[in-house]
């Protein structure tokens, strides 16, 4: 019997995939653990597993391509088998060319004007691909191609910016170009035509009737004259280092494959340093990959008065990353949804900087501060679950589990890989798990199992020489720690002065969930386990 596989929710906030990669195709033989594709979900990209023996009898799913939780992606069954009966049943969701067995209704690429029948006007819009799950615009980073250029399936077209990464667009009509709707540069809305491929002579105009592509404008790098200043310099040698000749587009951008872009970024590269040998002068894979910084060049100055630049003035409009934009609307949503109230203690860690030392010199992994505030604020959890809680709208949700969430600053945000049920693991054990998570956080190799279900989190940048801060909840939850660093000040008592240590802790409560005395009591618990550490061990 053949059997329908559908997009898994790979994430507790996945609401979409994109197929990153199909690592199958039609007519292929598969067994249950072989993986069919690669899944980008709103956190990473995972690899999705068949469940089934048998063939790939249907892909119902291009490569790029976003599709909802659920939705009919392939069907994997005998040889020979029909599958149409699994189709029928999933027409609404489909978003595939026809079917090669049955022919059933299917949502093409464009739908013309209602007033003008699809075969009189032999063309094809192209829009706007969603790219990822949380893709909202995609920006043109270079046309491949110009109008009158006659293209075919699999050529590629050009290259879009996303709010993940720059990818090719793949074009998947045989004809000729005959309209592009943005200019490089530009952004444009998900679903925005982009432009139209077909027959020459056709009435491709009809499909641009309805709409007008919303457009931003590109990313735009002003510089202005540098200021010259009179100078008394003796004889020197200068080194003028010597700067390849660059080919730059219409509107000002340097011309470079996204490959060649992230190798350059792994290797600490600038791309203006690098002279291109591709097409036009395109800076590709082979010229990072052959890239040696150029010898300065020795000029020698003579004793008199010389003009030399004091500066440019330059700045430089930065698009948001995908998860940035994620970031931002999450934390938005946050912040003017939830009453949130902030109270800051006090903590003297004399003794847990004395415990600490002692507890490395026998566990078999290095404990920190933070996996000591992690011990400290699971236990704590356990005597207040009211702080261990959800706001649920409707209702509030107590949580009899302690998941504490541990935030990880990552090249393009933040990221809050989950310690699991914290208050039941000993130190060594925390410290073993924050390693493996933190590691895993930087180097995009985290799983939805590390990630999801958090039930108070922990924001610590004490280790930056951050005394004190806030921290805005990141819902459901209802409380969030921010840690500031541990410093030495001088305190007195009795009339004596002493050295002392302390550290800050400031509690993010919603006030929906958690009042001021329940949160206060909290951290008063959470003070008397670390100002007395071997409570901890308990």
């Amino acid at each position: 019997m053949a059997e329908a596989i559908r997009m898994p929710k790979m994430s507790d906030t996945m609401s979409e995939g994109v197929i990153a990669n199909w690592n199958v195709k039609v007519g292929d033989k598969v067994k249950v653990g072989d993986i069919l594709a690669e899944v980008e979900t709103d956190k990473a990209t995972m690899d999705m597993e068949s469940y089934y023996d048998g063939m790939v009898l249907f892909i119902g799913i291009e490569k790029g391509k976003a599709v909802p939780i659920d939705a009919l992606i392939a069907i994997i069954g005998k040889e020979g088998e029909d599958y149409s009966s699994l189709l029928l049943s999933d027409v609404p969701t489909i978003v595939v060319a026809p079917v090669p067995v049955v022919e059933i209704p299917v949502a093409v690429i464009e739908e013309p004007a209602a007033s003008v029948p699809q075969e009189k006007i032999n063309a094809v819009a192209i829009r706007m691909p969603k790219m990822s799950d949380t893709m909202i615009d995609g920006t043109i980073h270079t046309w491949l191609k110009k109008v009158g250029d006659k293209v075919k399936a699999g050529d590629i077209i050009a290259e879009v910016e996303t709010d993940k990464a720059t990818m090719e667009l793949e074009n998947f009509e045989d004809g000729t170009l005959l309209y592009i709707g943005i200019e490089a540069g530009q952004s444009i809305k998900v679903d925005g035509i982009i432009a139209i491929i077909g027959e020459e002579g056709s009435n491709w105009k009809a499909l641009l009737s309805e709409s007008k592509p919303t457009v931003s404008a590109p990313v735009i790098t002003r510089k202005v004259e540098p200021v010259l200043v009179q100078v008394a310099a003796p004889s020197a040698i200068v080194e003028i280092p010597s700067t390849p000749i660059q080919i730059l587009t219409a509107d000002g951008r340097l011309m470079a494959s996204p490959l060649a872009k992230a190798l350059a970024a792994d290797k600490g590269i600038k791309l203006t340093e690098i002279q291109g040998s591709g097409e036009g002068g395109r800076i590709v894979k082979r010229d990072v990959d052959n890239f040696k910084p150029a010898a300065p060049v020795a000029v020698e100055t003579k004793a008199t008065s010389v003009n030399i630049a004091a500066g440019v003035e330059s700045f430089e409009d930065l698009p948001l990353s995908q998860m940035r934009k994620t970031i931002a609307r999450r934390l938005t949503e946050s912040k003017f949804s939830a009453p949130e109230f902030y109270l800051t203690m006090e903590i003297n860690m004399d003794k847990a900087m004395v415990a600490r030392t002692s507890m490395n010199e026998v566990s078999p992994v290095k404990i920190s501060f933070n996996d000591m505030v992690i011990k400290a604020a699971a236990m704590s959890l356990s005597k207040h679950p009211a702080v261990n809680s959800y706001w649920m709208g409707d209702k509030i949700r107590r949580n009899h589990h302690v998941h504490i969430g541990m935030a990880v600053a990552v090249e393009d945000g933040l990221l809050v890989p989950v310690i699991r049920f914290a208050n039941t693991k000993s130190m060594s054990q925390i410290a073993a798990d924050t390693k493996d998570l933190g590691g895993k956080a930087k180097s995009k190799q985290l799983q939805p199992k590390d990630w999801e279900g958090n039930t108070f989190s922990i924001s610590n940048l004490g280790m930056m020489g951050i005394e004190e801060f806030t921290s805005i909840i990141n819902p459901p939850e209802s409380c969030i720690m921010a840690v500031g660093g541990i410093k030495e000040i001088v305190a007195v008592k009795e009339g004596t002065f002493y050295a002392t240590n302390v550290m800050k802790v400031t509690l993010t409560c919603d006030h929906r969930v958690v009042d001021g005395a329940t949160g206060a009591a909290f951290l008063v618990t959470f003070k008397q386990l670390l100002e007395d550490p071997i409570k901890l061990l308990v």
